[in-house]
């Protein structure tokens, strides 16, 4: 299991700006696929984005063109670059790790918020 400690959320307007950090805590992070989940409250955890070892990337087709998701394996960290936030970006933010043949874990980090205001 990977300790996951997200930061970086708050509030911003519409079209707005946030850039979220996610420290993780294994030594063989640079082998972890990182994934950036959110939920809406109510709602089951969506997977934004996604990026591999090789630093692949995946997106959520609600964040495509707007979200960009980056590694520092030197630091053991995971971003997420948010533009042209939206109300219906506002969630709570969580980050995941699986190893590349593996699933996400089923245990999550206290997440940090992010509210659009319209």
């Amino acid at each position: 299991q990977v300790e996951l400690v997200e930061s970086g959320g708050g509030l911003v307007q519409s079209g707005g700006s946030l850039r979220l950090s996610c420290a993780a805590s294994r030594t063989d992070f640079n082998l972890l696929v990182m994934g950036w989940f959110r939920q809406h409250s109510g709602k089951e955890h969506e997977l934004v984005a996604s990026i591999t070892p090789g630093t692949s990337t995946n997106y959520g087709d609600a964040v495509k063109g707007r979200f960009t998701i980056s590694r520092d394996d030197a630091k053991n960290m995971v971003y997420l670059q948010m533009t042209s936030l939206k109300p219906e970006d506002t969630a709570v933010y969580y980050c995941n790790a699986r190893s590349v043949y593996g699933d996400w874990g089923r245990l999550w980090g206290q997440g940090t918020m992010v509210t659009v205001s319209s």
